[in-house]
């Protein structure tokens, strides 16, 4: 299965029209991890899973979702109600609680994967407003069994192969 996760776009409708377009050939599931500014309704947001970010004021969206990917669980949060910004502990805590085995979040703007206790943390980044990097981020997530394949991608560069990663679960 394979999975977009994209986070922070903030206002931005072209872009994400345009990343759906270029990848929806190859991908089973496209996730929005919160602070999209926009209306749940809103065209550029269609089939995108979303969840409620800080800075979403349309309370319809969820503020968290699990969705079950084959044999794991993911769990989507935007982090502000996790503190996300000075620790994962909220986050992880949260994770075990809800059985999940991956965990997508954004809020920060800093892109980054890691396992911590059997799961494993993806924060894809800002497609706007990035911290830490210049390229504006999201991530594709190839899931096979045991094996969880990360490739970054920057809005206007595409893939940036030096970033992909591959985890164990």
């Amino acid at each position: 299965m394979r999975i977009l996760i994209l986070s922070d776009s903030h206002g931005l409708t072209e872009e994400l029209t345009e990343i759906r377009k270029k990848h929806s050939k190859e991908i089973s599931m496209l996730v929005h991890c919160g602070d999209s500014e926009l209306e749940t309704n809103h065209s550029c947001l269609e089939g995108f899973t979303v969840v409620r970010g800080n800075c979403d004021f349309d309370e319809s969206f969820p503020e968290d979702l699990i969705e079950d990917i084959g044999k794991y669980k993911m769990f989507i949060t935007h982090g502000h109600r996790y503190s996300v910004k000075s620790t994962l502990l909220n986050l992880s805590y949260r994770a075990k609680e809800l059985g999940a085995n991956i965990v997508c979040f954004g809020h920060s703007h800093y892109l980054g994967a890691e396992i911590i206790d059997d799961i494993l943390f993806i924060n894809p980044g800002s497609i706007r407003l990035p911290r830490g990097r210049k390229e504006k981020t999201y991530v594709i997530m190839d899931v096979d069994n045991n094996e969880i394949n990360l490739r970054v991608f920057d809005i206007k560069h595409g893939e940036i192969s030096e970033l992909a990663q591959r985890f164990l679960l």
